[in-house]
């Protein structure tokens, strides 16, 4: 029976033709950029630069895709670089200690956590954070991730109320 396939054949035939069809990804680029201010000035034109990717174009994505969040916002995107030179990228939430320093109104965190304290972050606000960075955080509930926010918010020298 030569000229026969089985079911699992021609799924494996289906899955190769698919991944055929899929370009190759020559980089992967890690960046935090500000949400509708990004420029092709350092950090991102000399990240982009070395894999052949328009930095301008970029920015011009990348700001385009974040108008409705707070301008100047810090947040991570990762650029998958195709070997053709073309690229796409996902947003992430932003950083944690970002959203911290945000909710408290302050500038940065202490310089020695375990003594100096910079603020308190009330329940609420450690509950809002939580639900930001939900998605982007290894937690299976609020619970979870509201105790990584937590732990994140003491090593930035900030109390979290009880």
């Amino acid at each position: 029976m030569a000229g026969v396939m089985t079911s699992a054949e021609s799924m494996g035939l289906l899955r190769k033709e698919r991944n055929m069809a899929k370009k190759k990804v020559s980089a992967i680029i890690k960046l935090q950029c500000p949400a509708q201010k990004a420029t092709p000035a350092p950090p991102i034109g000399p990240a982009l630069g070395p894999h052949g990717v328009s930095a301008p174009k970029f920015v011009q994505e990348f700001n385009d895709k974040t108008k409705n969040y707070e301008p100047g916002l810090i947040l991570p995107v990762i650029i998958t670089v195709y070997a053709d030179k073309s690229f796409s990228f996902v947003l992430k939430t932003p950083p944690a200690a970002v959203l911290i320093k945000k909710a408290l109104g302050i500038t940065g965190g202490s310089g020695t956590p375990n003594k100096t304290k910079v603020g308190t972050l009330t329940q609420d606000q450690l509950a809002e954070i939580a639900k930001t960075k939900l998605e982007d955080l290894n937690a299976n509930d609020l619970e979870a991730a509201k105790k990584i926010i937590a732990g994140t918010a003491r090593s930035m020298g900030v109390e979290v109320e009880r």
